[in-house]
C-alpha cells in the first residue's frame, strides 16, 4: 500500500476506533469516486468519522443538517437582489465543497432529498436555468437513522442507487468503547488531523484506481453474480449496469489499498455487501430491508471460478 494511504487509515482509525474494515471500506469507496451512505443510530460515530475523512484527505467540508422543513435552496444557493448593482447576484450553497455531510439525510422530504441528484451523479447543479459546476473531486456522504424512528422519510431507489456504498458502524467492542470513555474525546482531537494528501494528490490515487488490472475471469465472476440477482427467485429485482460498475469500481479500490495492481475474488467478496446491499430487496418482501440476507446468499451460491 502507498505509504499516504496507509498514513490515511493510521489516522483515521485513530479518531473512529474499533472500526478498521468500516474506515478501509469508506475510504475505497472515495478512491473508487463514489458516495458514501452510513446508516446507524444515532451517536454511532457517523459524523465523526466523515470530518475524519474530509480533513486527512485535504477536502472542503461542509454539513448540512436534513430536517423536515429544509429547501432545495438551502442546498443549492439562491439569487440574491443587490441594490447598488442593480442585479441578482447568485449565492453559492453549501453544496459547493468538495466534501459534503447530508447529515439526516432521510429527515428531510423527498423534494429537497432529490436536490441532490444532479449533483452526486452529474457533478454539477442546474439553478434558475444555469449549470454550475462542482469542485472537483465531490463527495457526497450522506447519514440516515433507522427507517423505523420517527420523523423520517425513506430515500426512493433512484437515490439509493447513486451511493456507491452503504455501511453501518454498529456498537464498538468494549476495548474501543473503554479508549473512549478513558481517552480524549474524539471531536477534540478532530482540529488536530493533518491534511495528509496533497493538491491533486486524491485524483492521482483515483486515476491509479481505475488502472488496477481486471482478468477475464474476474469480470465473468462478477458477471455470474450480477446475473444471479436478476434472474434467481430470492430477489425481487437485480442489479442494475450502474450496479455491477460500482461494484468493480470497488473491488479495483480495495485492491490499490491491499497494495495490488490486480483484482481477486477475495476482493469482490470484500466489498459485495457494501455496495450491493442497499440495492437488493428480497421478493417476499420488496418494501423492507433484505439485502443483507440476499448478500449472503450470493457469497454463498455464486462460485468464484
Amino acid at each position: 500500500m502507498r505509504p499516504s494511504l496507509s498514513a490515511c487509515l493510521d489516522s483515521i482509525n485513530a479518531i473512529v476506533l474499533g472500526k478498521d474494515h468500516q474506515v478501509r471500506l469508506a475510504l475505497a469507496c472515495l478512491l473508487a469516486g463514489g458516495h458514501l451512505l452510513i446508516e446507524d443510530l444515532p451517536g454511532m460515530g457517523k459524523t465523526t468519522l466523515s470530518q475524519a475523512l474530509a480533513r486527512v484527505l485535504g477536502l472542503d467540508f461542509q454539513r448540512i443538517q436534513f430536517t423536515s422543513d429544509l429547501l432545495p435552496s438551502d442546498i443549492l444557493g439562491t439569487s440574491v437582489y443587490d441594490k447598488d448593482s442593480g442585479q441578482f447576484q447568485f449565492h453559492e450553497g453549501p453544496i459547493f465543497a468538495g466534501l459534503i455531510l447530508a447529515d439526516e439525510i432521510n429527515r428531510a422530504t423527498p423534494k429537497s432529498q432529490s436536490a441532490l441528484l444532479e449533483a452526486m451523479e452529474e457533478g454539477q447543479v442546474t439553478i434558475e436555468g444555469a449549470t454550475r459546476p462542482l469542485p472537483s473531486p465531490f463527495f457526497v456522504i450522506a447519514t440516515q437513522n433507522p427507517s423505523h424512528q420517527g420523523g423520517t422519510f425513506a430515500l426512493p431507489e433512484s437515490q439509493l442507487d447513486r451511493f456507491l456504498m452503504r455501511l453501518s458502524l454498529g456498537y464498538p467492542a468494549q476495548a474501543a468503547e473503554r479508549a473512549l470513555l478513558t481517552g480524549q474525546a474524539r471531536r477534540e482531537m478532530l482540529p488536530q488531523l493533518p491534511a495528509l494528501l496533497g493538491d491533486g494528490e486524491l485524483q492521482r490515487l483515483q486515476a491509479e484506481a481505475r488502472q488496477v488490472r481486471v482478468s477475464e475471469p474476474l469480470v465473468d465472476y462478477v458477471l455470474r453474480l450480477v446475473e444471479a440477482t436478476r434472474t434467481q427467485p430470492p430477489f425481487a429485482w437485480g442489479l442494475s449496469p450502474r450496479g455491477s460498475l460500482a461494484l468493480l469500481a470497488a473491488a479495483r479500490a480495495w485492491a490499490l489499498l491491499a497494495g495490488r495492481d490486480y483484482v481477486i475474488p477475495e476482493d469482490v467478496q470484500a466489498v459485495l455487501p457494501s455496495v450491493a446491499g442497499h440495492r437488493l430487496r428480497e421478493r417476499a418482501d420488496p418494501a423492507g430491508q433484505g439485502g443483507g440476507a440476499l448478500v449472503q446468499w450470493l457469497l454463498r451460491e455464486v462460485p468464484a471460478l
